[in-house]
């Protein structure tokens, strides 16, 4: 099969950062779908990873959204088969998406959105996962206990923030701030249902403060937490939290967190599959979004779609996203002969 690794960190810039290769077509386990993947995006972890030295030598495949069709299903596998349309992001410690097969175990799997086309659909999962956990499973949030309370998203136009946005003003009932330091991205971050856009290089406080409002009751940090922690402990309310998915350079100050007895949180989106904890839930998640979607509260967060799967296409992404500019997500979809 075609897929698209790389064998050692190097800088983007090197002609063989990513490159086209080929593979033996995996062997789903009992509990694994084989899938024949149609259209994958891309997201600050596979840009991490590439730059990161293998455990062993030989290639490593990339890639942790996906949509595509089941091709064949293992012995114990009772959810789907062969022919089902899915979408899924995947788990750190197997090969990934970019690909043409890719066996994922069907815990982690869903049957994606009939409303959305392949491409659409795989600029969802792994964001949607990752704000999904980081609200009600880090935060304790749900649509019942969030209504009407405000949630701040730093990283308003990217993948995490598209759809942290959606989820929160959509689902959960939250009014949502939004920091967005370009006229385009406070567009973006507006359709997608933010109340509210700053400019975070005027800081939070002040601009939240600007619109009548004197604290939120959550922070989802999707950037770099350092440069807005200060701020980000001022405004949280008492009992209210803060997640963040980024990691920090230095260590996080939480003593301004003690007298609002408020929480702090870690959402890291592959944490269920690489220790094999309660994988069922990120099924159970997708299913609810597919559904949200097909009933109009969720749309896509694809931003461009920048052709097929091969190893120029996806360089062009991972260029972009270290770039640090895009908005929604970056798609690719389809094989070449």
């Amino acid at each position: 099969m075609k897929a698209v690794g790389f064998d050692r960190p190097r800088t983007i810039e090197d002609l063989h950062a990513l490159q086209d290769i080929e593979m033996d077509t995996p062997v789903p386990g009992p509990r694994d779908l084989l899938i024949a993947v149609e259209a994958v995006s891309v997201n600050p972890v596979d840009t991490k990873v590439r730059q990161r030295p293998l455990a062993e030598p030989g290639f490593r495949v990339l890639g942790y959204d996906a949509a595509g069709r089941v091709q064949a299903v293992g012995d114990q596998v009772q959810g789907f088969k062969p022919g089902d349309r899915v979408w899924y992001a995947g788990a750190m410690q197997r090969q990934g998406s970019n690909a043409q097969f890719q066996c994922v175990d069907e815990r982690l799997v869903a049957h994606k959105p009939d409303s959305l086309g392949m491409q659409e659909a795989a600029a969802l999962p792994l964001t949607t996962l990752t704000v999904w956990e980081a609200l009600e499973d880090q935060l304790g949030l749900t649509p019942d206990t969030a209504k009407g309370k405000t949630l701040l998203v730093v990283g308003g136009a990217g993948g995490v923030g598209s759809i942290g946005i959606q989820l929160a003003a959509r689902h959960f009932g939250m009014t949502v701030i939004a920091t967005a330091g370009r006229d385009e991205s406070a567009r973006w971050c507006q359709s997608m249902g933010a109340a509210h856009t700053i400019d975070y290089r005027q800081g939070l406080v002040e601009p939240v403060k600007a619109l009548g409002i004197d604290g939120v009751d959550a922070v989802l940090l999707a950037q770099e937490p350092d440069p807005y922690w200060a701020e980000a402990c001022e405004l949280v309310k008492p009992l209210g939290g803060i997640v963040t998915i980024v990691d920090a350079r230095g260590p996080l100050d939480l003593n301004a967190l003690k007298p609002k007895s408020a929480r702090f949180a870690w959402e890291f989106m592959f944490t269920r599959a690489m220790f094999g904890v309660d994988m069922e839930r990120q099924g159970e998640i997708l299913s609810q979004a597919a559904k949200l979607v097909d009933e109009g509260v969720l749309q896509t967060t694809l931003g461009e779609s920048l052709g097929p799967i091969n190893a120029a296409n996806l360089k062009q992404a991972h260029r972009r996203i270290e770039d640090g500019r895009t908005i929604g997500k970056l798609v690719l979809a389809g094989w070449e002969d």
